[in-house]
């Protein structure tokens, strides 16, 4: 289970990364183009996209077995790209803590709160498709 943590913080690194860079792109290409609000709904739907494929790349590596372990990764990764969100925004770019929960809030516009659960459920769905468990 150690190494099942371990693998599951890397591929979470790995992950905060990737959005990270992606959350940089989408900034300086789609907002000029599409707006604030929509590049931010967009960026959700991208780094979901972009959440799944590096799951089903490293799904696999990480030694998911079972549907426990798949929600357990799913957790771990979770926690650690909240953790970067409402950081990032709350104490780099000094957001508001009412923008940071209106971003998680669909009757607002957020899509946020989608990406997350697209995010818990990641290691889950790659588990079935790759036949895992």
């Amino acid at each position: 289970m150690l190494s099942l943590l371990f693998r599951a913080l890397l591929i979470g690194l790995l992950i905060a990364a990737a959005e990270v860079a992606q959350g940089i792109l989408r900034m300086r290409w789609l907002n000029p183009r599409v707006g604030d609000r929509r590049a931010r709904q967009w960026g959700v739907v991208t780094g979901s996209l972009l959440i799944l494929v590096i799951a089903w790349l490293t799904v696999p590596w990480v030694g998911v077995a079972s549907a426990a372990q798949a929600f357990t990764v799913g957790v771990v990764w979770l926690g650690m790209l909240l953790a970067l969100d409402i950081g990032f925004g709350r104490w780099v770019f000094r957001v508001p803590w009412e923008r940071i929960l209106r971003e998680f809030d669909p009757r607002r516009g957020g899509w946020l709160a989608g990406g997350m659960l697209v995010l818990l459920a990641a290691p889950w769905i790659v588990g079935r498709l790759r036949g895992l468990f």
